[in-house]
């Protein structure tokens, strides 16, 4: 389970797509683009603030099995593609060239003579798996064009992938098998009930598959799948009633099949590594004074290191450990040196990888900072060495470094006494002295966490507008305990709105920030504390952006797409319970929307199949009624955020137009 956040916020894109007459006093939209309410956007406006929304970034996606190159995607036009790196600091060759996006991709792991990638359209997320060939640069289609597919996982002979897929009822996702060099071998290997099954590694045999069932993020179970049959063994099994829920996650076999690697919060707090046997169940917890989620780790080819970063109030450290196989266990020593040393301050380090061969000793992963966005990195302490190098070098708009601000952690208290804590960007004080206007950016899930990581788009609010930006963790956030990640479960939903308004009270006791001009917004679940902040503390804010926000917890819940259903109501409650059907009518924004006075702008992808555009349509036409200002921009061609360049330059556009017109002034 990924949590770290990916904050759903202003990104980037072509001019000309934007205003096709150089002597127009202002832009015009694509014809993708539903603008409602937004006023015309100067011409002059995409000259200004320009060099912020030319950044890009880079993320690792697999090594090549036997040479040292690698698969990053990341982005040169209006998406990220997939690109092959040979060495490092070398050219970015671009190898898939689409108008949406592609989310991933991995070598065929022997000889790396083809990948496989995995592709949605249109914001969907229905995504394809695809074979790319390198002798002709064919792309052959190995999924079924429709269905929901998940991103493969390869056998050890790399004969064969497993993914999961919606493709029977479009709610459950099913394990299937298929050799990619032939697509007509593509067969369901199992039939499972629930949205929440991940495969996860192969035994060394290939004879049995790991797989996860994810329930949520404080539940899930480990299961082994025969590969020739689908029949199934639990490796782990549900506790009895009343008893605590526990969560695993990123399992693989060891090298000698006897047993999996996994993270789990097992008797813990917090994810720890462990290793499980496979004939005796024990568990063997290989850092059990850990205080911290171990949030990336990778095992490496021979089975003899792990690799693990730590997640320390957002910010990670880069660690190894040597395996020492004992009589039915492994424990673990510490590696005390060498020791990884961050290029980048207060950075998050995330995807680690090893090589698969053992001599070179390559761990590659990337790391991302306040001041860098995402690029990948490796470390080899092969032959005694303690080598670094940089893989990649992504841009910024040309604009240094140095200008970009690195946050402090600060902390509050609740309403009942708890720690909230979040990361405060401050800007120039010589440039802007005097109270700064807060933009309070929550992130979404919920179950996810800030981490400081590069800004985009945001760093011109700061440098250029003079705001402070604050990214808070409210309760209900991970990297703080499972305790923690579940105060805002269910009826307690309130409870982590109260949190923004325990961080109002501290804007106006910290120096520096001027508690009169607050803006709140956030994406995803970060929308809808948004939209429930402008509803409960209207008076303590100037005005909002709601981006693919939730305005009604019943209404998302019947209208999200069935795959999902059911993990989302772990979280957030079942809407078939009459009382908590009530709950979540009584507190749901849209039905508060008279509450909602202050200025309101919202973003919604037509194609979105987690927050669907129904939950944004109805609480702007509820707005519209009673006279609120509202702004509305739906991208037509978008899901679940703006992925594409131009429509998300121009939702950039749109929201320092609305910070000029209802924050600052």
């Amino acid at each position: 389970m990924n949590r770290i956040v990916l904050l759903v916020s202003l990104f980037v894109s072509p001019l000309c797509a934007l205003a096709a007459d150089p002597a127009a006093k202002t832009l015009t939209p694509g014809d993708n683009l539903v603008v409602d309410g937004i006023p015309p956007i100067p011409a002059e406006l995409p000259e200004q603030v320009g060099r912020y929304t030319e950044s890009r970034a880079a993320g690792l996606q697999d090594w090549h099995p036997t040479r040292p190159e690698m698969l990053i995607t990341t982005r040169f036009g209006d998406t990220n593609q997939i690109h092959r790196v040979t060495q490092p600091g070398g050219a970015r060759t671009q190898l898939t060239f689409f108008p949406d996006r592609v989310d991933g991709g991995s070598f065929q792991p022997t000889e790396g003579d083809y990948f496989v990638f995995t592709k949605g359209a249109g914001g969907n997320e229905f995504n394809q798996n695809y074979r790319y060939d390198f002798s002709d640069g064919q792309i052959t289609l190995l999924t079924d064009g429709k269905s929901r597919n998940s991103e493969p996982v390869w056998s050890n002979r790399g004969e064969r992938i497993v993914y999961t897929s919606t493709r029977r009822n479009g709610a459950d996702t099913d394990i299937y098998l298929e050799s990619p060099a032939d697509p007509k071998s593509d067969r369901m290997l199992a039939e499972v009930k629930g949205g929440g099954w991940e495969p996860a590694d192969w035994s060394p045999d290939d004879k049995q598959l790991l797989v996860l069932e994810g329930i949520s993020i404080n539940e899930s179970y480990l299961w082994l799948f025969d590969t020739q049959t689908g029949e199934k063994q639990a490796i782990t099994t549900r506790p009895p009633e009343g008893a605590e829920k526990v969560a695993y996650s990123a399992a693989v076999f060891s090298k000698d099949g006897k047993g999996v690697f996994v993270t789990t919060d097992r008797e813990s707090e917090f994810q720890r590594l462990a290793y499980i046997d496979l004939a005796s169940g024990m568990h063997t917890y290989l850092l059990p004074d850990v205080k911290s989620d171990v949030d990336s780790w990778d095992l490496s080819h021979d089975g003899k290191q792990i690799a693990y970063a730590l997640n320390e109030n957002g910010m990670s450290t880069l660690h190894m450990i040597d395996l020492l196989p004992g009589n039915g266990t492994v424990s673990a020593r510490r590696q005390k040196d060498p020791t990884f040393n961050p290029p980048l301050p207060a950075v998050v380090i995330s995807g680690l990888r090893w090589h698969r061969d053992p001599k070179q000793g390559l761990l590659a992963f990337n790391i991302a900072g306040a001041r860098s966005p995402s690029d990948v990195y490796t470390w080899s302490v092969a032959g005694g060495k303690n080598t670094t190098a940089r893989w990649t070098a992504s841009e910024t708009g040309g604009i240094p470094a140095t200008r970009f601000v690195e946050p402090e952690l600060v902390r509050w208290k609740s309403f009942d006494g708890k720690e909230i804590t979040g990361f405060l960007y401050m800007p120039d004080a010589a440039k802007f002295p005097g109270p700064r206007p807060v933009i309070i950016n929550i992130h979404g899930g919920p179950e996810s966490q800030y981490r400081p990581g590069y800004l985009g788009r945001n760093n011109y609010f700061i440098n250029e507008l003079g705001c402070a930006i604050l990214f808070p963790n409210v309760r209900g956030s991970a990297g703080y305990g499972k305790t923690f990640l579940k105060l805002d479960n269910g009826f307690k939903r309130e409870d982590s709105y109260k949190d923004i308004s325990a961080l109002l009270d501290w804007t106006r006791t910290r120096q520096g920030l001027d508690a009169q001009r607050v803006m709140v917004t956030g994406g995803s679940y970060g929308g809808h504390m948004t939209l429930a902040v402008a509803t409960n503390y209207a008076n303590r804010i100037r005005c909002a952006l709601d981006v693919v926000g939730i305005s009604n917890l019943a209404t998302f819940l019947k209208n999200t797409e069935s795959y999902r259903r059911d993990l989302r109501r772990v979280e957030y409650g079942d809407e078939r319970d009459p009382k908590m059907a009530e709950f979540m009518e009584r507190t749901a924004p849209l039905n508060n929307a008279q509450k909602i006075t202050k200025p309101l702008f919202v973003v919604a992808g037509a194609n979105d199949p987690r927050v669907p555009k129904s939950e944004a349509d109805q609480i702007v036409a509820t707005l519209k009624k009673q006279g609120t200002p509202i702004w509305y921009l739906v991208g037509k061609d978008e899901g679940h955020g703006f992925a594409k360049k131009k429509n998300a330059d121009f939702q950039f556009y749109a929201t320092v137009q609305f910070i000029r017109e209802y924050l600052l002034k």
